[in-house]
């Protein structure tokens, strides 16, 4: 599902801290704060009446678009094409005309009118008349609740209006008798259930205004809206594709047809008719949610840091959940311990947690951090036990990496690109974009050999001769940089590119320590005395690889 959730999203119970098993606070931590982990052996032990507090960041799923994210870049300037870009990393743009199926949940009874007049049965049905259906019989009456004119045999059952073609004047539109909803394209009956077949432009006008607020467009975030509008127009498609019947709910996307449109969401829809974000030819599955938290998820899209977040109220959050409240939810009998014990390691507090291990008197269960959401009625999977150990870093399953507004196919950060990644570009390239240090002039580019790929052929590249291995080093290095505050934190200057090491892992040095990775081990940082005594006792030849940070120093 979409399973966005806007700032009208906010009013349900769960959402305003009604629920009873959360007390919901002040943030503490914003994305890219740096993080004194407190590196302990054990998991956080509770006692029966104790409560957990969880650190967490963002609402909803994380995956795709985050919402509030693409309002905050379009307040600094972002064109929807770069939104787009960023979120749905390995899509390009594409075009369609097709229509859609929309099951009208609310509705239980095919029963329109309209102003100019329908269609129905290859009859014209004049204005002031209702149409009715019931199986393949179409009832046309004076008017809704009126004597009945004649009956015809319609097969599939629909209702069309007077022109089906898209964006056509309000007289036209098909209006429910008794509620007067209004919707454009045509109403008709699909197993029982009363649905909109309608073109996918005028769906995505009544999509758009219910997924973001139009009132963004108010407020520098107009560019917002067109990305909503490509995304919930992909998303449609993609889902049918997929064999999912498409409602109106958020089980698919919020939609209210031409009675919730709005001028600002309208001109959204019209000003990208028709585009869509394909992969492989085909619509891409363009999820998004209200808020990433500052990092999204990285499953169907690689994970990008995502500056604009900072627009949303749920950036930061922080629950209280009583252990009572967590033992019932799983079964565990009295609560003993609860630990998140691995994490996609993207962003702050450990990123996103992948997987939860909840102990009790009768039984100790592992759960998903998406599961560990749902039943303690969470506002996302980004979350960490205040006070446990380290868990185990996994990067999410599409990985780590994106585009910036100025260079395709490279992640950003806040303060600036990657270093390691672009020192991968570099090598591969042969040196055809360089490396710089925050607020220090950049070292200028080598020539481009003749016939050599340009930086629009970047993300091609790094999907081709850069390994899948050096690419999964250089996504935990990254996150680890992203940990200590991005390339102008903790770390310090970075001083090498990322080097691989005779054991098969990988090394990247700073100014202030080095950063050590292993699919086995993991990303971790040794600094100061810890790397000193670290590499006078043999290194990694010796010690193998670092399995937990240490030595790097905190604010």
């Amino acid at each position: 599902m979409a399973q966005r959730a806007t700032d009208r999203r906010l009013l349900t119970s769960a959402a305003l801290g009604l629920a009873p098993v959360l007390v919901l606070g002040a943030g503490i931590l914003g994305v890219g704060a740096v993080v004194a982990h407190r590196e302990i052996s054990e998991p956080v032990t509770l006692s029966v009446g104790s409560q957990v507090t969880l650190i967490g960041h963002g609402f909803g799923h994380g995956r795709g678009m985050g919402q509030y994210g693409a309002y905050g870049y379009a307040k600094k300037g972002w064109t929807a094409d770069q939104i787009l870009n960023h979120y749905y990393g390995g899509t390009t743009a594409g075009k369609t005309d097709k229509s859609v199926t929309v099951a009208l949940t609310r509705n239980t009874t095919a029963n329109v009118r309209a102003d100019a007049g329908m269609r129905v049965g290859g009859q014209t049905v004049a204005p002031g008349q209702a149409v009715r259906l019931s199986g393949t019989t179409a009832t046309i009456t004076a008017g809704c609740g009126g004597a009945v004119v004649r009956t015809v045999t319609v097969n599939p059952p629909t209702i069309d209006p007077i022109n089906t073609a898209s964006n056509r004047p309000a007289n036209e539109w098909l209006r429910f008798c008794g509620s007067n909803d209004a919707y454009r394209g045509s109403i008709g009956l699909d197993g029982g259930r009363v649905v909109n077949i309608v073109g996918v432009d005028d769906y995505t006008k009544g999509v758009t205004p219910k997924e973001s607020p139009a009132r963004w467009a108010d407020s520098g975030g107009a560019e917002a809206l067109k990305a909503q509008a490509v995304a919930a127009r992909t998303y449609a498609l993609a889902a049918t594709a997929k064999g999912k019947k498409i409602d109106d709910t958020m089980m698919s996307q919020v939609y209210g047809g031409a009675g919730s449109e709005d001028p600002r969401t309208n001109a959204a829809a019209d000003a990208t008719a028709g585009q869509i974000r394909v992969v492989g030819g085909q619509p891409a599955f363009t999820e998004f949610s209200s808020s990433t938290g500052g990092y999204t998820a990285g499953v169907n899209f690689p994970a990008v840091v995502d500056d604009g977040d900072t627009e949303s109220p749920n950036h930061n959050w922080t629950a209280t959940v009583g252990s009572g409240s967590i033992a019932s939810a799983f079964g565990v009998g009295a609560l003993t311990g609860f630990q998140v014990i691995q994490a996609n390691g993207l962003g702050a507090e450990n990123g996103r947690a992948i997987k939860v291990r909840i102990s009790g008197s009768s039984r100790t269960v592992e759960a998903t951090g998406d599961e560990v959401r749902s039943k303690l009625q969470l506002k996302s999977a980004w979350f960490t036990v205040q006070g446990q150990a380290k868990p185990q870093i996994v990067a999410p399953p599409a990985g780590v990496g994106a585009s910036t507004a100025t260079l395709p196919g490279v992640p950003s950060v806040p303060g600036g690109v990657l270093p390691s990644l672009v020192d991968a570009v570099t090598g591969a390239l042969g040196g055809l974009v360089s490396p710089s240090t925050p607020g220090a002039p950049s070292a200028p580019s080598t020539p481009a050999t003749p016939g050599a790929p340009t930086g629009s052929d970047l993300s091609t590249l790094i999907s081709g001769p850069i390994s899948a291995l050096l690419k999964a080093a250089i996504a935990a290095i990254d996150a680890k940089i992203v940990e200590y505050g991005g390339p102008s934190g903790l770390l310090g200057q970075v001083l090498t590119p990322v080097l691989q090491l005779a054991g098969g892992g990988f090394l990247q040095k700073f100014a202030n320590g080095n950063v050590y990775f292993s699919p086995q081990t993991g990303a971790h940082a040794l600094g100061g005395s810890a790397l000193t005594d670290y590499v006078a006792k043999g290194a990694e030849g010796v010690l193998g690889l670092p399995t937990a940070d240490a030595g790097i120093p905190t604010r």
